[in-house]
């Protein structure tokens, strides 16, 4: 594997079908990412059209992960909140190719979504991931905090429900405690 390449996406049809390749085979490896399988392509690519023109509108920022110039990893670092939030963002949509995974691409997606975020001036971030089979030990290793469990939050994608574990994470010292 190449040195991981981060890059903010922008809307292309390229684009779209890159991601949504990924988020079907996601969702048919059992991932947690809103999807219940089997996950229509079609469908896929009308979630990523409206998220990249989100992002088009400064809504969010969606990263993508590259080996040479093959997409293999997402992540979406939310922005649009309400006005009493200016100082949060959320984390999305971590996504990382089954044949990538455990090579660090999620670390690297994360850090450059730690870096905008606060070059949005957005010291905290939230996140939720599943409790079967999510990437608790990833945000943990990252600096994360648990803030609890919510039972039988989703269905996972094969069927059956899931718990969701919430993380929260300070980025910047001197922020308000």
């Amino acid at each position: 594997m190449s040195p991981i390449r981060i890059e903010a996406l922008t809307s292309s049809p390229v684009v779209w079908t890159a991601l949504s390749e990924m988020l079907v085979e996601t969702v048919a490896h059992g991932g947690s990412v809103s999807f219940m399988h089997p996950l229509p392509l079609a469908a896929a690519e009308m979630f990523w059209r409206d998220s990249l023109a989100s992002a088009g509108r400064g809504e969010r920022i969606v990263l993508g992960a590259f080996d040479g110039d093959d997409l293999i990893g997402t992540v979406t670092l939310l922005l649009d909140l309400p006005p009493n939030q200016p100082h949060r963002a959320e984390i999305a949509k971590m996504i990382t190719r089954v044949s990538h995974r455990h090579r660090g691409v999620a670390t690297a997606l994360l850090r450059e979504a730690e870096r905008l975020a606060i070059a949005h001036r957005r010291w905290l971030l939230v996140l939720d991931t599943a409790e079967d089979e999510g990437a608790a030990g990833l945000y943990e290793r990252m600096g994360f905090n648990l803030t609890g469990v919510i039972p039988d939050y989703a269905f996972k994608p094969h069927g059956g429900l899931t718990g969701t574990l919430i993380y929260w994470k300070r980025l910047q010292e001197g922020a308000p405690a």
